[in-house]
């Protein structure tokens, strides 16, 4: 029995900021059963596809090749010969130095479906994010896109440097870093003025973008001393002089900062995607871990004798997620809390609320467990009956305090917190080579079980000179038991206004 031929999406990922995919090249990966994916694709668009799918790094750098192209070809085809929906993904534009063309090439020639989904090119992404326009009526009506990276095995140049040294105002080289002594004396030798502006751009789009900038004269001295490296796009051409006065992307008030992120996966994107925006690195080792308990007996005694309670408290999103589910699982639905006052810690817990067609009748001035207590404490609590679905381990600040006002109080574990599988090495050399700005922490759990995955006796020293951020009080007197030094705590304890205390801390050092 033969199998039919699955398909094959050649996509374009863009040039490096995961935000510049297009809207169908990501439906491509998050549908595809095998991605294939290059260097210069960021890791983060992975983050899209299904888990089950296969997953296949091929990238080139610097010479250096995982698979030479005719192997990366036949993977290709292989795969889709198995029947399976394949999503190729490349930087930039398949179809501009891409080599998208061959592979595309050898899947007509074995009879596999195909698509292409063209991408953002580095050719005009990359000077954007570096506030050079490639076009601009008082400098240039031309541009070209040259490789500075020919095939060796080339008997003749394809570079035409007689006709594009001076009869093009603006000129973009891909993969021209070594060769880059070779470009400006090709330019010069035809006819390109030597104080022609030029700027290298190192992983342009991404928020370790690196730019030099100079004249074909002195570009080759410059990059040196600043010790530029590949991957990065050249531009030649008057219109570089408008990077002063356009560089829009390097003044992100986070821009160039490496700040870690120790929330668990599942809500650290948020938090991540909030820093990126403002120009940060976000750097990812989560300390925790969300999974449902491994006894649900507690809860589902709760729900059922539910329409017994007067409030319900819910102190994270997590607990109203996994109480949402215990309720799907055991045939109920929220018609069953009708007449029951539901209070949230704050408002992003009850914003998780909306999802399921509820609103919090009480949100606290002050979003921590003191807050509610305070809150709830105008409500008369003596004699009602209070649940709280939460973590295994927490604080108990609410229900003693409760308890002590005269509410009969049932805790009931909802989820837990487990120290995940990270790659904490990966997280220690950062550190040992003072690539980590910050580090932030958005609980005690968090706290606590970076301690114990960085190691008890070393984190003091490499936390030495890094930016100590927690998103409260409680938070704060965590991590200062271990003996750090809080630098940054916002006013609100909520995400955004713990991401704008960030920026503000930097802002005053600038």
């Amino acid at each position: 029995m033969t199998t039919s031929p699955g398909k094959v999406y050649l996509i374009g990922a863009g040039p490096g900021d995961p935000g510049l995919i297009t809207v169908k090249g990501l439906d491509c990966v998050k549908k595809a059963e095998v991605v294939i994916y290059d260097y210069l694709a960021n890791e983060r668009l992975l983050d899209h596809r299904r888990p089950d799918s296969e997953l296949f790094y091929v990238g080139k750098q610097g010479g250096r090749h995982t698979l030479p192209q005719k192997e990366i070809n036949a993977l290709i085809v292989q795969k889709a010969r198995e029947g399976k929906i394949v999503a190729r993904l490349k930087g930039g534009d398949p179809f501009i130095f891409g080599r998208g063309g061959e592979e595309a090439e050898d899947l007509v020639d074995n009879g596999i479906p195909f698509e292409i989904v063209p991408g953002v090119t580095a050719a005009t992404a990359v000077p954007t994010y570096a506030g050079i326009p490639l076009t601009h009526r008082e400098h240039t009506a031309s541009v070209a896109f040259v490789t500075g990276h020919e095939d060796p095995g080339k008997e003749e140049s394809k570079v035409h440097w007689d006709h594009i040294a001076t009869g093009i105002g603006t000129l973009v080289f891909f993969m021209g870093m070594k060769n880059l002594q070779s470009i400006v004396e090709n330019l010069t030798r035809h006819g390109r003025n030597p104080e022609t502006p030029i700027a290298l751009i190192q992983w342009g789009t991404r928020t370790d973008q690196r730019v030099v900038t100079g004249t074909l004269q002195d570009i080759v001295a410059k990059v040196k001393e600043a010790k530029l490296g590949p991957p990065a796009i050249i531009v030649v051409g008057e219109v570089v002089r408008l990077r002063d006065k356009l560089n829009w992307y390097e003044s992100k008030p986070l821009f160039g900062k490496r700040i870690m992120v120790t929330r668990s996966r599942g809500q650290a994107s948020v938090f991540a995607e909030m820093l990126i925006d403002r120009g940060a690195t976000t750097i990812d080792l989560p300390t925790i871990d969300v999974v449902a308990p491994t006894n649900w007996d507690e809860l589902d005694k709760a729900i059922h004798d539910i329409e017994s309670y007067n409030w319900l408290i819910f102190t994270s999103a997590n607990a109203v997620t996994f109480f949402m589910q215990r309720l799907r699982e055991l045939s109920r639905d929220v018609r069953m809390l009708k007449g029951i006052g539901i209070c949230t810690v704050g408002p992003k817990t009850a914003e998780s609320l909306v999802a399921f067609g509820l609103r919090a009748d009480l949100i606290p001035k002050e979003f921590k467990a003191e807050g509610v207590v305070t809150a709830l404490g105008g409500e008369q609590v003596k004699g009602k009956k209070i649940l709280i679905p939460r973590a295994r381990i927490a604080r108990e600040i609410i229900p003693d305090k409760l308890k002590e006002m005269g509410a009969e109080v049932t805790v009931a574990t909802a989820y837990e917190n487990v120290k995940p599988i990270a790659d904490v090495a990966r997280a220690v050399r950062l550190f040992e080579d003072k690539k980590i700005s910050a580090v932030t922490f958005t609980s005690s759990s968090t706290v606590h079980n970076f301690v114990e995955m960085i190691g008890q006796k070393g984190y003091k020293t490499l936390l030495s000179g890094v930016v100590v951020a927690c998103i409260g009080p409680v938070t704060a007197k965590t991590a200062e038991e271990y003996g750090m030094k809080i630098d940054v705590m916002p006013k609100d304890y909520t995400i955004p206004a713990f991401v704008d205390a960030l920026v503000d801390y930097y802002n005053t050092k600038k």
